[in-house]
Formats: structure tokens, sequence, C-alpha cells
């Protein structure tokens, strides 16, 4: 369970570091938000009974 908190972390940290590094790239910052929508959507489909 700690491991899982603890990658959930380390992936919320890398995406404020690809924020960070887009610079303000649209293009970019989409894909980001779209990969985000996109693992949050796998995350609640894992805590599914």
């Amino acid at each position: 369970m700690m491991r899982d908190h603890d990658d959930q972390t380390n992936e919320r940290l890398n995406q404020i570091f690809e924020i960070i590094n887009a610079k303000g790239d649209i293009r970019e910052l989409n894909q980001i938000v779209k990969k985000s929508k996109k693992e949050l959507n796998q995350d609640k489909d894992d805590t599914k009974p």
C-alpha cells in the first residue's frame, strides 16, 4: 500500500516537471492533461471491487 502511494507521488511530481518544462507549449500541455485524465480513469478502474 505504501509503495502505491509512493508511485502516485512520483507520478504527480513527474507531471509537475513536465508542465514546467512545457513552458507554455499548448500542444504539450494538452498532451499532459490528456495523459493525466487517462491515468486518473485507470486509477478509478483499479479501485473498483
